[in-house]
């Protein structure tokens, strides 16, 4: 069995490839600072599975100050999901959390993987970095023109990997994930508010019209998609992830207004800035060097989701004051 590095391993999309790895024997090594763009307690729900498994070592630090040299020297595989995200708030002052979180961090993470022998650097990319795209469905080599602050270091990172893979020879691959939904999704995320909002009898708030499209991507794509990477033999390449099938918000809110079983209250108020009309990803190079293909439909992962929400949100008093 294989041991990887898991950052961001208290994050959504970290603890499923953790839970993932170990459930087959892997062994991991997981690092987490806890941000605070959500609540530490979901985080921790988020570990509380990893806990239960002989193979997985837990350590709260910061990338930035870590000693990240001892903990390579036992891993095989880096997967590299630790991240400031969101959009809307990266823009102001918070940019210097963004520009440290995603950018200085991700180099000093690479620059220690040099000194050690990895099979794979998996890193985990945005579809941010398209901005508005030209066409759809996009593919890995059409221009990258991010227009919010978040896309910017993302794509600043990505550029960051490409350049250790071309001068020292690290086996990199970069995933771009396309609007990730499913159990654990953060709080800020659109279909974690919307259900939410949904469960307590809130109204929906929708930024802009509603026409905007999202490319959906369960979790548990995402999961297969990492893993796929890591244990490829593909190297210094960018690949979409994504399910290929962009959904419209409002017809979103009407799936969930089936899955609820009544109808919801929409609020509409402006756009944000930063926010893009359409996602769409063209997966046909996923397919052909990972044998990606998405398996779960939007209809089947938003039940999954809500069973997830409904077991957090759907609780006595005294424990929904935690997450809500």
């Amino acid at each position: 069995m294989a041991s990887f590095l898991i950052t961001g391993c208290a994050g959504f999309i970290g603890s499923s490839i953790a839970e993932a790895l170990l459930r087959e024997g892997h062994r991991v090594i997981g690092v987490d600072v806890f941000l605070d763009n959500y609540p530490r307690e979901m985080k921790e729900y988020n570990i509380m599975a990893l806990r239960r498994f002989k193979g997985f070592f837990f350590i709260e630090a910061d990338i930035m100050s870590i000693d990240l040299l001892t903990i390579l020297r036992r891993v095989d595989y880096v997967i590299h999901e630790a991240a400031q995200p969101g959009v809307r708030t990266s823009w102001g002052q918070t940019f210097d959390s963004y520009l440290r979180n995603n950018v200085l961090a991700t180099q000093r993470l690479l620059e220690a993987c040099t000194k050690v022998k990895l099979k794979k650097f998996v890193f985990a990319s945005s579809s941010s970095v398209y901005g508005n795209a030209g066409r759809y469905p996009t593919k890995e080599d059409d221009p990258l023109d991010p227009i919010s602050p978040y896309g910017v270091t993302k794509l600043a990172a990505e550029k960051l990997c490409l350049a250790y893979f071309v001068n020292f020879g690290l086996p990199i691959v970069s995933l771009r994930y396309f609007t990730v939904y499913g159990p654990r999704q953060r709080p800020d995320m659109a279909i974690h508010k919307f259900m939410k909002n949904a469960l307590l009898k809130r109204p929906i708030v929708v930024y802009g019209d509603g026409s905007q499209k999202r490319d959906f991507t369960y979790v548990g794509d995402v999961v297969e998609a990492t893993l796929a990477a890591a244990f490829s033999d593909v190297e210094g390449e960018t690949v979409n992830i994504g399910s290929g099938r962009p959904v419209r918000l409002l017809e979103l809110i009407g799936m969930i207004s089936d899955l609820i079983g009544r109808d919801l209250e929409v609020i509409f108020t402006e756009e944000q800035k930063g926010d893009v009309r359409t996602t769409f990803a063209d997966i046909s190079k996923a397919k052909e060097l990972l044998g990606y293909k998405p398996r779960t439909g939007l209809e089947e992962g938003l039940e999954e989701e809500l069973r997830w929400l409904s077991a957090l949100y759907l609780r006595d008093e005294s424990e929904q004051k935690s997450f809500s």
